[in-house]
C-alpha cells in the first residue's frame, strides 16, 4: 500500500524547483521611496560643507576670504613662517605625545585590572567617566586640583590634564579587545610555569597590541585639537595650537588659519582611519 505522505514529501522540492525556474515566482525586493535618503545627504552637507569651504579657501590667492582670485599655494609657506603658530604647534605636539604615552600605559593597565580583578560595572563606569564628562567641568576641576596642590601651570599641567580623559578612551578600547580574547591561552601559559608578569608580556600584550595602538592614535588625535581643558590648565606664555588659533580668529580668520586647518584635517583623517583599521582587529579571534 502506498504511503499517503509520499506526495507531500515531494511537493516541497518540486515547488522550490518551480520557483527557481520561474523568476516571477520569486519574492520581489521591496522598493524604497526615492526621497528616503534626502535627510541623510542633507545631514552630510550640514556637517561637511563648512569644512570643505575652509579647505577650498586655503588655496585662494586672495587675502580676502570672501573673494576668489585663483588657485594658489602661497599660504602654506607663509604658515610655516609664522613663529607664533609654529611655537603653538610645537607645544601641542609635546602635549599630545606626552599625554598619549601616559594614557596608553595607564589605560592598558587599568583595562587589564578591570577585566581580571573586578566584577560588576561600577569600576568600569568610573574608569570611562572622564570620556563622557563635559570638557568645561573637567577643565575647571583640574584647575582647582592644581591650585590646591600649588602646581605651577605649564605644558606639564596640560599633559597631565589631557592624560586624564585620554586614559578613559584607551581603557574603553583595550577593554573591548580584552573581552574577545581567549582566556585559555593565559591559563595554558601559567600551567606551563610562566608567572603573571611573563604571561602578560608574552601572551596577553601581543594580543592587545591592535587595541593599544588604536587607543593611542585616538588619544593623540583628541589631544591634538583639544581646546577647553588646555585653556584652563596652561600658562599664558605656553599656549597650545588651538589657543593660538583662537587668539587669532578673534580678529578675523586669516588665510594662514585655513591652511593650518586643512593640514590638521589631513592629519586627523589619516589618524582616525588608521585607528579604525586597527579597531577592526578587536573582533573575536578565529
Amino acid at each position: 500500500m502506498a504511503d499517503p505522505t509520499a506526495p507531500a514529501a515531494t511537493a516541497a522540492p518540486t515547488t522550490t524547483a518551480m520557483r527557481e525556474l520561474d523568476p516571477d515566482a520569486r519574492p520581489r525586493a521591496v522598493r524604497r521611496p526615492r526621497g528616503i535618503l534626502v535627510p541623510l545627504w542633507l545631514g552630510y552637507v550640514f556637517l561637511y560643507l563648512p569644512i570643505l569651504i575652509v579647505v577650498v579657501m586655503s588655496f585662494n590667492d586672495s587675502s580676502n576670504l570672501f573673494v576668489w582670485r585663483g588657485f594658489s599655494l602661497r599660504w602654506y609657506p607663509e604658515l610655516f613662517e609664522n613663529r607664533e603658530i609654529m611655537q603653538g604647534l610645537v607645544n601641542t605636539l609635546i602635549v599630545a605625545t606626552g599625554a598619549t604615552a601616559i594614557a596608553t600605559v595607564l589605560g592598558t593597565l587599568l583595562a587589564y585590572g578591570i577585566q581580571h580583578y573586578t566584577r560588576g560595572g561600577l569600576v568600569r563606569a568610573f574608569a570611562i567617566a572622564p570620556a563622557i564628562l563635559p570638557d568645561l567641568l573637567l577643565g575647571i576641576g583640574l584647575l582647582t586640583f592644581f591650585s590646591l596642590l600649588t602646581v605651577t601651570l605649564g605644558l606639564h599641567s596640560v599633559i597631565l590634564a589631557h592624560a586624564v580623559f585620554a586614559t578613559a578612551f584607551v581603557t574603553a578600547i583595550v577593554l573591548a579587545r580584552m573581552a574577545n580574547l581567549d582566556p585559555s591561552l593565559e591559563e595554558a601559559s601559567r600551567d606551563l610555569g610562566a608567572g603573571p608578569v611573563r604571561t602578560f608580556v608574552r601572551v596577553t600584550l601581543p594580543q592587545l597590541a591592535p587595541g593599544i595602538v588604536a587607543g593611542a592614535l585616538l588619544a593623540f588625535t583628541l589631544s591634538l585639537d583639544e581646546f577647553v581643558i588646555a585653556f584652563f590648565t596652561t600658562a599664558p606664555t605656553q599656549p597650545t595650537l588651538p589657543i593660538v588659533i583662537y587668539s587669532m580668529v578673534r580678529f578675523g580668520v586669516t588665510p594662514e588659519v585655513n591652511a593650518l586647518a586643512s593640514l590638521l584635517l589631513l592629519v586627523s583623517i589619516v589618524t582616525v582611519i588608521a585607528a579604525q583599521r586597527l579597531t577592526r582587529l578587536t573582533g573575536t579571534p578565529k
